[in-house]
């Protein structure tokens, strides 16, 4: 943790466990192609906790991460998970906003889960 890792786009999935303060994490990072997201729904049991990471500078797809959203929020195994969302690429000039990000995806209209968007720059780690 602490460091800057400069990744590719998840193509499948891969996982990795933490511990912080005797509590563990498993984490499972889900690619986000539309080939695999049929598969998503294998991921689900027991998850307490959906992280999406949004690019902030795509316009064009906000709407088919808003879709996808709503589907996998639906799942039965995921009514008590919270969800966040990060709002990548912060720094880049012409992106969206974390209210815009939670406008594109009608965030408000949730009522069934507590969710957050934050800011963030993978880059830098902001």
């Amino acid at each position: 943790m602490n460091e800057v890792v400069h990744t590719s786009p998840t193509i499948g999935s891969n996982v990795e466990e933490i511990v912080i303060n005797n509590t563990r994490f498993l984490m499972w990072d889900i690619g986000g192609q539309e080939s695999l997201r049929s598969s998503w729904n294998t991921y689900y049991t027991n998850t307490e906790f959906v992280i999406v990471v949004v690019d902030s500078t795509d316009r064009e797809r906000i709407s088919v991460t808003r879709e996808e959203l709503y589907k996998m929020l639906a799942h039965e195994d995921l009514r008590k998970a919270g969800l966040l969302i990060f709002a990548n690429k912060q720094d880049v000039k012409e992106c969206m906003t974390v209210a815009e990000i939670s406008q594109f995806l009608k965030l408000t209209s949730i009522k069934d889960h507590q969710w957050h968007v934050q800011a963030c720059c993978a880059l830098t780690g902001e």
